[in-house]
Parts: structure tokens; sequence; C-alpha cells
């Protein structure tokens, strides 16, 4: 990354507070992805972030990397973030999905469509790299990097955030994009559903012996899926779903081993593996928030669902979010309508509510389907995976679908401006 130009201001406020548009807590990628679209149509926008940006560029910090759709590809690129990460992504070309040594698998090549690759692939510092690049030159949008909001009052016509540094920020919306486990929606008391699933994700990157020319595996185990994901150069992303009681087990092999135990899940088809970087685990979860929203307040991304990473559709959706949430907001705010009001915050929980609802339903559902070693069971999944792949009018439909250009779509997400 270039140069960091965020403000770190040391004044203390005051009574009437730093007026702004938009409050946005939470500097994670959604967050960040939000403030980028709302600066690029010149929305007055304030972030406020408990880490300092040094942290999350770290490469200790967050050893994934993400998928981005070709839909998300469009409004990073709208936003003028793309520029900043499109040398460092990967094109995924192909995606390959099988299940364990099944000799039925389903084939996806971008060739058979006319909208350029399926996806790419990035590690999720370089996007925030990136993002953090775009907004130092967007003068409507002040970064408030290492402090946290102690408090948020969202009564009346405002929503005031008291900052730990003594400073109060005054906006007509605060938007919550901290996380699944965001204290800003607990302290407004929107309940949520969420469970654990008994697995663990395993995250990370290897060096191969041979090319991957841009061709995705989806291999699904009994433990769960294994992903094996191109990343540039001869590297490839590993997100490996496993038992949540072997995972540990497995990360605290030496290095030798650990490698051994990856390749008999990678296979032989790159030639020698080398474990490179650190590994990561995560435990693995689904949540979805009762409400998108409440007075003066909206949720985003994490802070208002999390799926599991089987369809690589996390980030994709919260990109959604952030799409369709700028778009009404920049709406409102050319018909001088509140962009707080509760008549305009219900437009986005409606935009957003089914899709997220319905890909939530079908990342939940593959998992419970693919993660077993069932008979009857995975004898019909292997059928169903070379039905589809036998059938190129539902293919296509389903590789679109996968890109994120399907459905009622937000602006960005075509690639317009907002």
């Amino acid at each position: 990354m270039g140069r960091q130009c965020v403000d770190m201001p040391k004044t203390t406020g005051n009574a009437a507070g730093q007026n702004y548009d938009v409050l946005i807590i939470g500097g994670g990628m959604a967050g960040l992805i939000l403030a980028a679209a709302l600066g690029s149509a010149g929305v007055s926008t304030a972030v406020i972030e408990p880490l300092a940006p040094e942290k999350l560029l770290d490469t200790g910090f967050d050893g994934r990397t993400t998928a981005i759709s070709g839909g998300s590809r469009n409004a990073l690129a709208s936003i003028g973030v793309w520029p900043g990460m499109g040398d460092e992504a990967a094109d995924i070309l192909e995606i390959r999905v099988s299940d364990e040594h099944s000799p039925l698998f389903l084939h996806y090549d971008h060739a058979e469509l006319d909208d350029g690759p399926l996806g790419h692939i990035v590690e999720n510092r370089i996007i925030r790299s990136a993002l953090l690049e775009r907004l130092t030159t967007l003068s409507s949008v002040k970064l408030f990097f290492g402090r946290r909001v102690e408090s948020l009052d969202r009564e009346g016509q405002f929503a005031r955030a008291f900052l730990s540094d003594g400073t109060t920020l005054v906006a007509q919306l605060a938007i919550a994009t901290d996380g699944r486990g965001s204290p800003t929606r607990k302290a407004a008391n929107i309940k949520v559903r969420q469970w654990r699933y008994p697995q663990i994700g395993i995250v990370c990157t290897v060096q191969h012996q041979y090319p991957h020319h841009g061709v995705a595996q989806e291999k699904f185990l009994p433990a769960g899926p294994f992903a094996i994901l191109p990343m540039t150069g001869q590297r490839s992303s590993i997100v490996w779903t496993e038992k949540a009681e072997l995972a540990p087990v497995l990360l605290e092999l030496p290095d030798q081993e650990f490698a051994e135990e990856l390749q008999i899940r990678f296979g032989d088809y790159l030639g020698d593996l080398e474990v490179v970087g650190p590994k990561f685990s995560y435990p693995l979860g689904l949540l979805h928030a009762d409400h998108y929203i409440a007075p003066r307040l909206a949720l985003a991304g994490d802070a208002a669902h999390a799926i599991h990473p089987i369809a690589g559709q996390g980030l994709n959706i919260g990109i959604r979010d952030a799409a369709a949430l700028a778009e009404i907001i920049v709406d409102a705010l050319r018909l001088g309508l509140d962009p707080g009001s509760v008549n305009v915050l219900e437009g986005y929980e409606r935009w957003r509510r089914f899709d997220n609802t319905m890909m939530i339903a079908a990342t939940d559902g593959l998992n419970r389907i693919f993660s077993n070693d069932v008979g009857p069971i995975k004898f019909a999944r292997d059928v169903g995976l070379a039905a589809v792949n036998r059938t190129p009018s539902l293919k296509h439909l389903f590789m679109r679908h996968a890109m994120g250009v399907l459905g009622d779509l937000p602006r960005l997400i075509r690639g317009e401006p907002i």
C-alpha cells in the first residue's frame, strides 16, 4: 500500500459534535467498501474502527483470501477500488466441484459465458490495502482509527456516537458493520438466530510444483468441503473444513506431517506442495439478525448475517448490502429525504433480506447435504451434480448466480455509478 493519510484527530469534541451524513461503525471490509461507495458519491461519512490501520494490514491479522464475484468486481471498479487490487487478483477461469472419489462432478468454464472470469481470488490484506488507499483520496470520508464507540444515542433526529477519546460524532444515520459479534447490534437489542457447525475452518496458502491455470476446486469430503482456490503465481489458498474435534490435532502437527495430511486431501495433480506462511483456523457458524434496521440504525455485512464458507459468498453478499444501502442513502439525500428515517431504511431491509435469506438457506443446506458419508445421500448428490453438469441452461443459470449478476441488483453491482 502507498501512503496512509488517515486522520487521527486529538480533539476532545464538544456537545454538538462533528457532523456527518452517515456514521459507519466498524472498519472491516464491508464497512470500508460502504464508505468508499458513499464517499465516491460525495456523502459525508465517518468510519470508526478500534484497530489501527497497520494492524488491519498485518499478514498475521487475517490470512484468508476472498472470492470476489463478477458483480462484486463491478462494484469495486465503480467506486475506484479495483485498480488498487486487480493486479494482485487471480482469475477463476474454471470451477470443478466433486464429491470425494466419485467419478461424477460439476464443471464450470468461463468460456461458456461472455461475462469474463467467473470470479477472482484476492488476499484479504490486499483488499484492505486497496480500500484504505482509495479512502485517502475521498475528501468526504474521515477515518477514526484506534478508537471505539463507547455509546450510541439514537433518540430524535440524529444518531450521536461518543468515542473512547471523547470525540462526539453526529449523523442522521449510523450503520453497524462491526462483525458477527456486533456490539452495536447487541446494544440496539436486535436479536439473532445463530448456531455453530461442528466444524472448524483451516486456512493456509500452498506453493505447488505445477501451475493451476485458474482452476478452482471444491471437493466435498465427509468432514466438510475442501476448497483449492487459485492465487497469483503457482500458489493456491486452502479452505479446509474439518471436524471440530480433529482440527486442533491437525494444527498442532509438525509442518511435514501437516503437509502430508494436506496432500492426502489435495491430491497430486499440481505436484509437490509446500505450505507457505502461517496457518489460521476459525470456528464456523451461521447467524442472521431478526431485523436489519432500528431507529437511526442499519446493519450490513457480518453484523446482519454470517454464513458457511462453502460457496465463498460471505463478502459478496456483504458487498451487495453495501451497494444497496449506498444507493438507498444517496437517492434519499438527492430527494431531500432523511436517510435515517424508517421509511427509507425499510426499503433497504426489504431489498436485501430475501436475497440474504436465500443464500443462508442454500449454504446451510449444501453443507448439511455434503458433509456426511451416508450412502443414499451420497449417491443422490453425485447424480445431482452430474445432472446439472449435463444441462447447459441450468448450469449457466447457476454460473451467473455464483457470479452475482442475477436478481434485483443495485446499480453498483451492475457496474453503474450510484
